[in-house]
This record gives structure tokens, sequence and C-alpha cells, in this order.
């Protein structure tokens, strides 16, 4: 389980809820859900897995040295494409 916490500002080492939705969708955007179940991509589905913990934890940011690997590129490619 990720260690969540609560903050006041963004200090750009962190993630807000809004932001981690924004980065979802542009990921959904790229990676469309696909087949008759409609499986969402693995860039979604590793992103979607945060925003459900941070909504269990209730927590409004997610510092991104608590994040896998991969869920931090995709996370810090969409800042940069959205920068």
């Amino acid at each position: 389980m990720l260690p969540f916490h609560v903050v006041t500002y963004n200090d750009r080492m962190e993630f807000t809820l809004p932001e981690l939705e924004q980065a979802i969708n542009y990921w959904r955007s790229l990676r469309p859900s696909t087949g008759d179940e409609c499986a969402l991509s693995p860039e979604v589905n590793a992103l979607a897995s945060v925003y459900a913990l941070m909504i269990f934890h209730q927590a409004r940011s997610v510092s991104l040295d608590t994040l896998p690997s991969a869920t931090r590129q995709l996370l810090e490619s969409w800042r940069s494409r959205a920068a």
C-alpha cells in the first residue's frame, strides 16, 4: 500500500487528485479501452490504481517518490506534455 499524506501546496514532486484525473484522461485518449469487456490499457490501469487508493485514503496528493517507477514515468510524461 502506498503512503499518503495531505499537503497544502503542490511542490511539483507531488501529484494532486485533479492532476491525476487529467493524466488518466490524457492516457485514456492515447490508449482507449479495448475489447468487449472495455479493458483499461496498462497505462490507465496503473494510474487508476493510484487514484483508487487516493480516494480510499482521502488523500489530496501523492508524492512521486512513493510510486512505482512505471507509474511515475507515466505521470511525468503527462506533466511534460501538459506544461
